[in-house]
């Protein structure tokens, strides 16, 4: 197993916590960004990364159930493909010409699944009412690869404006104001 099977199986094994942590009751309360409910978090994750991944990397692999409906199940399902094809060194090394150029299945994951499934295990952990602790060597690693592009981050309409936090604040208050959350 590589390095970065084992980054996202640590970083989807947090969000995998808060999943099951979930009372049945609390699939429904409002989560970060604006307009969304715990729930949410999990569709967002269980519908965008399987549209991108699935069919780009050639994956052969179900869509995961609904979120809506389950979202326990729905996440599971996901992250059980998603791992597998980490941990396939064939799948994990096949390249594709992909809109940030040349790169292989595990480096997209690397780049943009990984963090996303990060950012909103806090999402999901906040609206729960869970642990909002994210892994620290994780976050590190975050800030220092997105501050750098922060204008280009804002301008694609993946993060909102951020959020002002003090200017002692720790890394994971940081990157929750990164991306546009309140800490």
């Amino acid at each position: 197993m590589g390095e970065i099977a084992d980054r996202y199986r640590r970083i989807a094994a947090q969000f995998s916590q808060r999943v099951d942590g979930v009372p049945d009751e609390r699939w429904d309360d409002p989560a970060p960004p604006e307009g969304w409910v715990a729930r949410d978090v999990v569709g967002h994750l269980t519908s965008w990364l399987p549209d991108y991944f699935f069919e780009t990397w050639d994956l052969g692999a179900e869509r995961p159930p609904d979120a809506a409906v389950d979202p326990v199940a729905a996440w599971h399902s996901l992250d059980r493909t998603i791992q597998a094809a980490l941990d396939d060194p064939d799948v994990a090394g096949r390249r594709r010409d992909t809109r940030m150029g040349d790169q292989s299945f595990e480096d997209q994951i690397d780049m943009i699944c990984t963090p996303d499934v990060m950012m909103h295990t806090w999402d999901l952990a906040r609206a729960t009412g869970q642990d909002e602790t994210l892994d620290a060597a994780e976050v590190h690693r975050f800030v220092g690869a997105m501050e750098p592009m922060d204008e280009l981050l804002r301008t694609s309409g993946h993060y909102g404006p951020r959020v002002p936090v003090p200017d002692d604040a720790d890394e994971q208050t940081r990157m929750i104001g990164f991306i546009g959350r309140t800490p």
